[in-house]
């Protein structure tokens, strides 16, 4: 039977745009889920960091799988697993069922994105079609995460918080119907066929420690013995898997592509931005809500000048990359970044939205783009083609990976000035405000990491245009 190639690109990127829609739909709901769950301040951030921490540990994992198994059989299985959870998120009655099901949920993602984009690839030559598709890929995907806030809001306000995610059940039913219609089998690979499970789970259980340790300092303090175990835990496991992945015959991270200077720059920067980015979409949310008194669908469409600024930056990065280089972009793109951070950290209870929202959001919307473009195409373009797959694989988990513990720091801070400042007679309102500034400073303490990264570390790229566009295939 012969499917059209079109066809399967719609599948495969509609099944993308939800999970990158999940991210930013949830964001703006985060207080209705706040009130009517019971979470704590320091509990809430785990909404988001179950799902990020398990993406990004599991999204190498996920490329494996659909290597050894076929790539349309764990295509569906994502996508099954993804509308269960979603299902489940959605009908959860405490914090705790909540966070075990966007925990699950990004096990789903992380099983369906590599496998979808294994697809597409093998769907699409190299050439004219491949970067066709790829731009529709990387639209929708980025459409999802722009209209994500829109949608939250009139969700919410109309319905409430939980058709944030029930809103993904009846999309998954249709695709999981269509796709062995439209979408083509691949036959598995020959060859090894080991998966390193236990590296994935060494390195998000690692990780996942380490993310508690630092949400439980903020009631327990840092010399409690339960914040210095799970920090020491957490330590232990990320060593043993950097053990194992130096023994095993197919690991989760080829330690080799790490000896490339411009991917593992490359990683460290879009770790420290990706902290940067959730911090800033998680603190805000709740700030225009909690303090402005903003409704849901407000907050949200109040977000979509971010998302138009980024969609330009976007378009502007690539002929500016051609003529610049990679490093000149993502330097100024941090520097863009941290201007709209510290601008936005101005803002307070009363102010203009157009005086003292909008300029920082669009600032950082550029700026967030100038540097994750860059920092894509220079983590792909010096890795043989036969290694591109791993190294984008790598440098999207750093990107998850770096956007959870970092928001887990963020948060912490945040809570802790909150919390002092009511404990010294100030308003719910004006404690809100010093944690909010203070969140906000922080991450843009990351946006200047990630320009000290860019400046000392990584290499001055000059890519053609035949190697952008290969990135962006690899991508």
């Amino acid at each position: 039977m012969r499917r059209s190639p079109w066809a399967t690109l719609t599948v495969l990127a509609l099944a993308q745009f939800i999970v990158v829609l999940d991210v930013t739909i949830v964001n703006v709901a985060l207080p209705h889920i706040q009130t009517d769950l019971g979470f704590t301040p320091d509990g809430l951030q785990w909404v988001i960091s179950a799902y990020t921490l398990v993406f990004g540990g599991f999204l190498l994992l996920g490329g494996r799988a659909a290597d050894l198994l076929g790539p349309r059989r764990v295509f569906v299985a994502g996508l099954v697993l993804f509308g269960v959870t979603s299902l489940a998120g959605g009908l959860a009655g405490s914090p705790g069922l909540l966070i075990a099901a966007r925990t699950v949920q990004g096990l789903g993602g992380a099983l369906l994105s590599p496998a979808a984009l294994g697809i597409l690839t093998v769907t699409f030559p190299r050439g004219r079609e491949r970067n066709i598709a790829m731009s529709v890929w990387g639209g929708l995907a980025g459409l999802g995460g722009t209209l994500g806030v829109v949608a939250g809001g009139f969700l919410v306000d109309s319905l409430s918080w939980r058709w944030v995610f029930i809103v993904n059940v009846p999309i998954v039913v249709a695709l999981v119907a269509v796709t062995p219609l439209l979408v083509p089998h691949i036959k598995p690979h020959a060859g090894n066929r080991s998966f390193d499970l236990l590296g994935a789970l060494l390195a998000t259980g690692g990780l996942l420690a380490v993310v508690y340790a630092v949400v439980r300092a903020e009631p327990l303090g840092w010399s409690s013995a339960e914040v210095v175990g799970c920090l020491a835990g957490g330590v232990l496991l990320l060593v043993a898997f950097v053990l194992v992945e130096t023994r095993t015959d197919a690991p989760l991270v080829p330690m080799r592509l790490l000896r490339s200077r411009a991917l593992s720059s490359s990683g460290g920067a879009i770790a420290l931005t990706g902290a940067g980015f959730l911090s800033m979409f998680y603190l805000t949310a709740i700030f225009l809500q909690q303090v402005r008194g903003d409704s849901a669908l407000r907050a949200g469409v109040e977000f979509l000048p971010m998302g138009g600024a980024a969609i330009a930056s976007a378009v502007l990065a690539t002929p500016l990359i051609h003529r610049f280089g990679t490093r000149p972009v993502q330097t100024a793109g941090t520097l863009l970044g941290a201007a709209g951070l510290l601008l936005l950290s101005r803002a307070d209870a009363t102010g203009a939205y157009a005086s003292q929202i909008l300029p920082g959001t669009v600032l950082f919307g550029i700026g967030i783009i100038a540097v994750s473009v860059p920092a894509q195409i220079a983590a792909v373009v010096e890795v043989k083609d036969t290694d591109a797959g791993a190294a984008s694989g790598v440098f999207t988990a750093f990107q998850q990976v770096g956007g959870a513990v970092g928001l887990a720091v963020v948060t912490t801070l945040a809570t802790s000035r909150t919390t002092h400042a009511l404990t010294t007679g100030a308003t719910q309102s004006d404690a809100l405000v010093a944690g909010f500034h203070r969140g906000l400073l922080i991450a843009a303490a990351f946006c200047a990491g990630t320009f000290l990264v860019t400046l000392f570390f990584s290499p001055r790229l000059a890519p053609t245009a035949d190697q952008i566009a290969g990135a962006a295939a690899a991508a």
